[in-house]
């Protein structure tokens, strides 16, 4: 095999090796079927079986209750930014409340504003987005059509550890980047949205989990892909749906179940490789520097910065000789980001963490 190497990336991401393994054995031949799972119908019944037991999977990890839907769409986060607000503010004439902390919020936020008003209630510029609110901070409106937030930042590396009190108005979230990396209490949610390509497979699905009561709202006479009432009626297969990233997304419920046992096992084991991390951090004098204030750090994503830029083009260098790679940080914020989802293992963040810690050992004279 192939030498691997550990990718940080903050997606399309690692998935397990067993997942990839899995694939790679089945996929010129599903067991019992004689075809690829690239060939078969998405109307078939093995088909069916697959998306089937994805759902399945889904509901026991997530405890979903049952006046939930899931569904299986495309677009990734950037089309559910569109449809959300196209379902359920669209002639409401009352707005949505948006929570930003970060890139992908302010995303969110900008295209809502197209389908009627939105309301920041809490933006976290002034503090470049280096937290979340604390509840005290948010004063939502009783009103509002939903709230909107996203549970974790890629690019700053912000996380909420709970979710917002959003009283009996809809709550909405964007929880591509750490779905399925904790437990998750649904029924405080209206809607959940994730793409996958971070904790639950490939790019090119996203599953959204939708309450039942808010399918009802959904108006009339909408585009018919940008329905969630059609999308829901149909069982995600009004068209064609994205069938190789719906089974990678059954392999690795599957392994999440065999392997992890349950998503507290999951959050236990993202708990422990961040504080390697935030340790070598917290413990380098200044010589690393996270963007995230402590109370508001990501599991997922860890970001910092070193002395110098200069510092920064060495450690990305030197760190891939380590065979490390995608540490560069997004290009709005710069320095470095380990994203360290589900499928990260813990023997790799070992190996940054200690490459961190001789790194800044061999240039500690150069801290300025």
């Amino acid at each position: 095999m192939e030498k691997r190497v550990y990718n940080f990336s903050p997606g399309p991401a690692m998935l397990p090796l067993e997942v990839l393994e899995a694939a790679q054995h089945d996929l010129l031949a599903l067991p019992s079927v004689g075809m690829s799972i690239l060939e078969i119908s998405h109307r078939s019944k093995s088909f069916d079986q697959i998306i089937g037991e994805t759902e399945t999977n889904l509901r026991q990890l997530l405890q979903i209750p049952n006046n939930y839907r899931v569904l299986f769409l495309q677009g990734g986060a950037t089309l559910q930014f569109s449809m959300v607000p196209i379902n359920f503010l669209r002639g409401t004439n009352r707005p949505a409340d948006y929570i930003t902390t970060g890139t992908w919020g302010i995303k969110a936020a900008k295209e809502a504003q197209r389908e009627g008003e939105v309301c920041l209630v809490w933006d976290g510029k002034s503090d470049n987005y280096s937290r979340v609110p604390q509840p005290n901070e948010l004063k939502l409106n009783p009103e509002a059509a939903y709230v909107h937030f996203t549970s974790n930042e890629t690019i700053e590396g912000v996380e909420f550890r709970t979710s917002p009190d959003s009283g009996n108005v809809p709550l909405v979230c964007d929880m591509s980047s750490d779905f399925l990396a904790r437990p998750v209490r649904v029924e405080r949610y209206g809607l959940i949205y994730a793409g996958a390509q971070k904790n639950a497979g490939p790019a090119g699905v996203t599953i959204v989990i939708i309450r039942d009561d808010l399918l009802e709202r959904v108006p009339d006479n909408l585009h018919t892909m940008l329905d969630y009432r059609l999308q829901a009626k149909n069982k995600s297969l009004y068209n064609t749906p994205p069938v190789f990233a719906i089974y990678t997304v059954m392999l690795v419920t599957r392994w999440l179940i065999k392997k992890i046992g349950d998503l507290q096992n999951m959050a236990a084991r993202n708990q422990q490789k961040s504080k390697l991390l935030y340790d070598a951090i917290d413990q380098s004098n200044g010589f690393y520097r996270g963007h995230a204030q402590p109370d508001s750090r990501s599991l997922m994503n860890v970001t910092w910065r070193l002395p110098t830029a200069e510092l920064e083009q060495k450690f990305i260098k030197e760190a891939q000789a380590r065979d490390l790679y995608e540490l560069k940080g997004h290009r709005s914020v710069g320095g470095i980001r380990a994203s360290i989802y589900n499928a990260m293992p813990t023997s790799g963040v070992q190996v940054l963490r200690d490459f961190m810690l001789e790194f800044q050992t061999n240039n500690a004279d150069q801290k300025s």
